[in-house]
């Protein structure tokens, strides 16, 4: 069995779906060169072109950013409105950039596809590319169609084009929650047996750390000794607006000693949070820091009291599975795929109920028996999410997609490619 996978996802600065793409890709080639049957990964782009569309990434992260800055450009918008709106010189170049971009990869990857004689192909990123052959595709979530609002108009008429041509492009689809799937079936009408909910996993470096190191990196990147957390990108779907309002009516006592450390950048439509963050919460105890590299992500985790998890929206939700795996205590909305991730190791509140976000803020800074009881556990909980049965599980699907095809297995085993996604 000969596998295709896209993993453009990971490039340049990763997202929680580049994070999934190159976990994935990286399991996927671990199991394949150990497994007795035939089994090859190739990883597409490869070699020269993945590393110049990686540097190009780097280097010029702005062309995966503008939607957002359109969108906190237009302050409050909704995302109709922003698309509305007559783009900038800037956006427009961007926007031609990005459309000629996509056709010369679709060029591309059509051609390579069929020259390598490949029996399936799996993309991580909702939406495939233009391919005859047997495709498999992880629909994240369906928030583009659920809540167009809460995305870029750009993205929203993206997905109006191309995602139903997508669907009849795939033979199966995998989701990181059964949540998301049992939205798949009733909002699409895709029948069960052709979407397998496989839980993502988290990442080895989220583990308790001892208390020094914690202090000594916590002080160089300038957090508070004890603090509530929020990570993730600031857009609507966060719902950090009224983490924010919920915060800011605790007593201002509470807030001195306990601030709030948001982590991760302002993101797309973000500028009614963005206003309340500099008009009011800086002033009462919101500190936002901002990106924060990945190899402190684990020291930041550790260092908090609790984490505030206040979506409305998820596919699954890994901050909290981060922080629990950290061996903290979490907060966290009840979202269908959120609760599903946390089960009960977590304290749930409605992502609407703003005073049942600031009495649970309250006890998570002052009560140190009732974070015990939410730490209780969360570490064992987040152990069973892993990479590498989130890779096990979906070389299942492949076996059985090809199974059910007829497509021919090659008799004689290939190693999978090991290119570092």
């Amino acid at each position: 069995m000969r596998v295709v996978f896209n993993r453009s996802a990971a490039l340049g600065v990763r997202t929680g779906v580049g994070h999934y793409t190159a976990e994935l890709f990286r399991g996927l080639c671990a199991l394949a060169g150990d497994l007795p049957d035939a089994i090859h990964i190739d990883g597409y782009p490869r070699s020269g072109l993945w590393w110049a569309r990686n540097l190009w990434a780097q280097c010029f992260p702005d062309l995966r950013r503008g939607r957002q800055a359109a969108g906190n450009a237009a302050g409050s918008a909704t995302g109709s409105e922003v698309g509305a709106a007559a783009p900038s010189l800037p956006q427009r170049i961007l926007g031609h950039v990005r459309s000629w971009g996509r056709a010369l990869h679709q060029r591309h990857s059509r051609a390579f596809f069929h020259s390598q004689s490949y029996d399936l192909y799996h993309e991580p990123n909702c939406i495939p590319l233009a391919s005859n052959l047997a495709t498999v595709t992880t629909l994240h979530d369906l928030s583009a169609l659920l809540h167009p609002e809460w995305h870029p108009a750009e993205r929203v008429r993206w997905y109006d084009t191309r995602f139903r041509e997508s669907l009849a492009q795939s033979q199966h689809f995998i989701t990181g929650s059964e949540a998301v799937r049992q939205e798949v079936i009733d909002l699409l009408g895709i029948a069960p047996a052709m979407v397998t909910s496989i839980h993502y996993g988290v990442r080895e470096a989220f583990t308790p750390l001892p208390a020094a190191i914690v202090d000594a990196i916590r002080r160089r990147l300038g957090l508070p000794e004890r603090y509530l957390l929020h990570v993730g990108t600031i857009e609507p779907r966060k719902n950090v607006l009224r983490l924010m309002q919920a915060y800011c009516s605790l007593p201002a006592a509470v807030r001195q000693r306990c601030p709030l450390v948001l982590i991760g950048c302002w993101g797309w439509n973000a500028a009614s949070s963005a206003d309340y963050f500099h008009r009011e919460a800086r002033q009462r105890g919101v500190i936002h820091l901002g990106y924060l590299a990945e190899r402190h992500l684990p020291v930041a985790y550790n260092g908090a009291l609790a984490l505030c998890f206040p979506s409305f929206y998820e596919g699954l939700g890994l901050p909290p599975l981060e922080m629990m795996a950290c061996g903290g205590a979490v907060i966290a909305s009840t979202a269908a795929a959120v609760r599903e991730a946390v089960g009960d190791c977590a304290h749930l509140v409605d992502p609407e109920d703003q005073d049942g976000w600031r009495d649970a803020m309250l006890q998570a800074a002052t009560d140190p028996e009732w974070r015990q009881r939410l730490r209780a556990g969360a570490e064992d909980h987040a152990c069973a999410f892993t990479w590498e049965r989130n890779a096990a599980q979906t070389l299942d699907v492949y076996r059985r997609l090809v199974d059910q095809s007829s497509v021919r297995q090659p008799a004689v085993f290939a190693a999978a490619t090991r290119d570092a996604a």
